[in-house]
């Protein structure tokens, strides 16, 4: 019988004969000899060797770009017009944005209104008209002759807030516009620049007794109770919520004690409180807001409910532009306060975070002008004016996401909405004025000159800062 496998102690020859070509491949290799296959398998370890050094190179590759971009961005960050570029970018992009999501929001409801798809859209364009007009203004003006006008300007902005008492007409429970023709003019919004250029003006003249109260609060808290009572009878708790981080933004960069800060704060909270208990419409959003699974869906929760569905279809992507479904009659207001939602939903995660990028970008902006600038007014002016923006669009992408109450505030060049435009515009040209104004952007301007666009515009050169002489002490 034949076994598959060799007895103990029985020799195979085929067996013997590999194990002597196997003795003399290694005596071979051993010598210098190169056996077959060798080569094979050292090509094969110098490939695995060369993968391994780029696999092991590659986070220092990476690295080195990450490297060379943050020092690119932190030497263009040095240049002296930096502050201009950025502010002008943010300005052009937002606005840009913004039309094209009013358009986009309120089609369906402007043929339903109107006939025609682009009603809201062609106000909105035409109010741009005004509202470039005065951006240059606010780029063109010199800070010192603006400083001059902003005591007329609060008084012209006291007198329509009264005006509109009497005769503004009515929309929304809200008498704060006034009718010109087939276009509107709400006075509140040019009132909050009024009042930040005037209060910057009176507490830079009292900056050196900033720490004592009666300073502090006299005149500027007494004025801006009267423009908050105003606001009130209208009433409009929005703008006067908004008109309250101004006059608190002032307060703090002004350099007035803390516990005063504190102690205003803590009353406009109250008030608002107050406010919004006087009146069962407002009393039903903040109860749909603490308590949004008791609230009628149909009444007080309609529409941030909406708005939640809306972020959720978004998605990552969105479902296109033109192609959300919120703004067929199931979100009101979807051009207007709920334009963020239309946003998440049809541009997606993406688009909402580029929204939130521009403002962000615009803190960064105006905070750093604020910080470059010499001229005490003009920091004060720029730093609140960027507060009142950032905060706004924080308030109203808030209320949209579900994280506070619906105030009614509007989205910065983004919500339609023509006196908030031309105003918001007004304000990105006191800023980029304020970039131009910069110490170093003064001596790069007149050593290479402004470019051909400036010229054509025909901009004054911007002139060093130059304090003013005291005239006498506070005392």
């Amino acid at each position: 019988m034949t076994v598959p496998w060799p007895r103990a102690g029985e020799r195979i020859p085929g067996l013997e004969r590999n194990r002597s070509v196997r003795t003399a491949s290694r005596a071979a290799t051993s010598r210098g000899a190169t056996p077959r296959g060798a080569g094979r398998g050292a090509s094969s370890r110098g490939t695995k060797g060369a993968v391994a050094r780029r696999i092991t190179a590659r986070p220092h590759g990476l690295r080195l770009a990450v490297g060379r971009t943050a020092a690119a961005l932190g030497q263009w960050l040095r240049r002296p017009l930096t502050s201009l570029h950025l502010v002008l970018g943010v300005f052009g992009l937002l606005t840009l944005f913004g039309l094209v999501m009013v358009l986009s929001a309120s089609s369906v409801e402007a043929l339903t209104a109107d006939g025609s798809s682009y009603s809201v859209f062609t106000r909105q364009l035409m109010f741009c008209v005004p509202g470039l007009l005065m951006f240059f203004l606010g780029l063109r003006i010199s800070p010192r002759r603006l400083r001059s006008l902003a005591p007329a300007a609060l008084v012209v902005g006291a007198l329509a807030l009264v005006a509109v008492l009497f005769v503004g007409d009515t929309r929304n429970g809200s008498r704060a516009w006034f009718a010109i023709g087939a276009f509107s003019v709400q006075p509140s919004e040019a009132v909050k620049v009024a009042l930040t250029l005037w209060g910057a003006h009176v507490l830079v003249a009292r900056r050196a007794v900033m720490h004592r109260w009666k300073y502090a609060l006299s005149p500027v808290v007494p004025v801006t109770v009267v423009l908050l009572t105003l606001l009130v009878l209208q009433p409009d708790l929005g703008m006067t919520i908004s008109l309250g981080i101004v006059l608190v933004a002032l307060l703090y960069f002004g350099g007035a004690p803390m516990r005063l800060i504190l102690a205003l704060s803590g009353g406009a909270t109250a008030g608002a409180i107050v406010l919004a208990l006087s009146a069962e419409y407002r009393m039903s959003r903040i109860t749909a807001f603490l308590s949004p699974a008791s609230a009628d869906p149909q009444q007080a929760g309609f529409q941030a409910r909406q708005a939640l569905y809306s972020l959720a279809d978004g998605g990552l992507f969105g479902q296109g532009l033109g192609q959300g479904r919120a703004k067929w009659s199931y979100l009101p207001n979807a051009h207007n306060d709920f334009i963020f939602a239309i946003v998440a939903e049809e541009l997606g995660f993406i688009g909402a975070f580029a929204v939130l990028a521009l403002f962000a970008t615009l803190a960064y902006t105006g905070f750093r002008i604020a910080a470059r600038s010499v001229d005490p007014w003009l920091r004060l002016v720029v730093a609140t004016s960027t507060t009142w923006l950032v905060a706004q669009a924080a308030i109203n992408i808030g209320y949209v996401v579900g994280l506070l109450p619906v105030t009614g505030l509007q989205l910065p060049l983004i919500s339609s909405g023509g006196t908030s435009l031309v105003v918001t515009m007004f304000v990105f040209g006191v800023l980029a004025n304020a970039a131009r104004h910069e110490p170093e952007a003064i001596a790069a301007l007149k050593q290479h000159g402004q470019g051909h666009l400036p010229r054509l515009l025909r901009l004054p050169l911007p002139e060093p800062y130059r304090a003013p002489v005291q005239r006498g002490r506070v005392r």
